[in-house]
This record gives structure tokens, C-alpha cells and sequence, in this order.
């Protein structure tokens, strides 16, 4: 498995003058001060056997955050509680969070993890490097999975896609908050897997998705649930 690490380069080796060499080292300093001091999200495509050995090398409980991403959240600082609440149950030292990457919508908990001091870690399918889609800069490590669609059962059977089989066969928990499609077919896998899955029912946008159906030609949504809400038992807030 190839990872691709990204670091900052400077050839010092050239001769100058010690004023000048001096200028240079403080201009060094100040166009470095205040630059993300976050590290670099590790990127690397690879498959469920390498990713699951990632992960089994941690030798930690991994906590699987399901929701909305590009249609967010009607009401993010709800979510983002919730999500609190969930990570405040678990010890950093032995846990990693992980979500689909992309900062969007459920990818906000990401912000959260890491002012927590958990390790954080990314799985999405290739299609979202296709597309352009950004990476959280809040995750630890992303895994891209080779994979035609964005997750989800594939059509007409209930076999996950290879980025769903990874999500579901690396994750011990999965917190559903809301979610589409994809989220409800992986939380439903999980759970007929036998896994601890725990759902609690948000809205998605409105707005953003009156716009989507505007832009399709189609009439606009009046239920605002998600999918994963009709397959779940409503629960209460942490």
C-alpha cells in the first residue's frame, strides 16, 4: 500500500552572505507562522485487505460516524451535540474516528475528534478524487477504494459497493445521524453483521435540497428525513 506523504522543501546549500542568509531565515519565520498546523492528511488508494490491516496494526476500537455530507444539515449545531455527546463516551487512547473524508455535512465531527485527541481516518470511494471533491483537513488518513459508485448497496441486490463493504467491515460502531441511501444500507449491513449501530434522526438541508430537486426539473421535497430515518428506531439525544 502506497501512501503519499506531503512535505515542505528548502535548499539552504547555496552561498550568501550572512546579512542576506539572515533575511532570508526571517522571512522563512514569518511566512511560516500561523500555516495550518495540522498534519497533512496521508492519502492512499487500497483495498479492504490492506485497509483492514491498517487498521488491526492500530489496535484500537474504531468508531464509524454515518450521516449527510453534500446535502448537510438543517440543523448542524444539533448534529454536531449529538456527535459530542457520542465522543465523550469514548477514550481517545484507544479509539480511532472515522467518517467518509469529505468535510461536508457529517464530516464536521471531524473538527470535533481532533480537539478530543482522537486519531482520525477517512474511507471514500474513488469517485469522490474523480470528481474533486476536498478531504477534511481533519483527517489523520484517507483511504480511497476503487470503486463506480459512491457506496450503497449495489443495483438491485443488497451486496454493498466496495467502499460500504470496507466502512462497515473496519468500523466496530456506527453512529448514524441522519443519512441518505448509502448511510442506511451501511448502517443496515452493520447491524445484520452484528455490529453496535446507534441512529439518531436529523433533517437534512432544506434549502439545498429544494435547489437539487429545482435543478433536476423536479418537484421539491416536502419530507426532509432521509432515508436511513424510516429503517430506525428514533432514539434520544445523549
Amino acid at each position: 500500500m502506497k501512501t503519499l506523504y506531503y512535505r515542505k522543501s528548502c535548499d539552504m546549500r547555496r552561498r550568501v552572505s550572512l546579512p542576506v542568509f539572515l533575511l532570508v531565515l526571517l522571512l522563512s519565520s514569518f511566512s511560516t507562522r500561523g500555516e495550518n498546523t495540522q498534519p497533512m492528511t496521508q492519502e492512499s488508494e487500497a483495498n479492504i485487505e490492506e485497509i483492514q490491516r491498517f487498521f488491526n496494526e492500530q489496535g484500537k476500537q474504531v468508531v464509524t460516524f454515518i450521516g449527510y455530507s453534500g446535502s448537510g444539515y438543517e440543523d448542524q449545531p444539533t448534529m454536531l451535540r449529538i456527535a459530542a455527546g457520542v465522543l465523550d463516551e469514548y477514550d481517545p487512547s484507544d479509539t480511532i474516528v472515522n467518517i467518509g473524508a469529505t468535510p461536508g455535512g457529517i464530516g464536521a465531527v471531524y473538527e470535533l475528534a481532533k480537539q478530543r485527541g482522537f486519531s482520525t481516518t477517512g474511507i471514500v470511494s474513488t469517485q469522490a478524487r474523480e470528481y474533486n471533491a476536498g478531504l477534511s483537513q481533519f483527517a489523520d488518513h484517507v483511504f480511497y477504494v476503487a470503486d463506480k459508485t459512491w457506496g450503497g448497496f449495489l443495483d438491485g441486490t443488497r451486496q454493498l459497493s466496495p467502499t460500504s463493504q470496507v466502512m462497515v467491515a473496519v468500523s466496530d460502531v456506527m453512529i448514524g445521524i441522519g443519512g441518505g441511501e448509502v448511510g442506511r444500507d451501511e448502517l443496515l449491513s452493520a447491524r445484520s453483521a452484528g455490529k453496535q449501530v446507534r441512529f439518531y434522526p436529523a433533517e437534512f438541508n432544506h434549502d439545498v435540497a429544494r435547489k437539487k430537486a429545482r435543478d433536476k426539473g423536479l418537484s421539491e421535497p416536502t419530507d426532509f428525513g432521509g432515508a436511513a430515518a424510516a429503517a430506525f428506531e428514533a432514539k434520544t439525544d445523549p
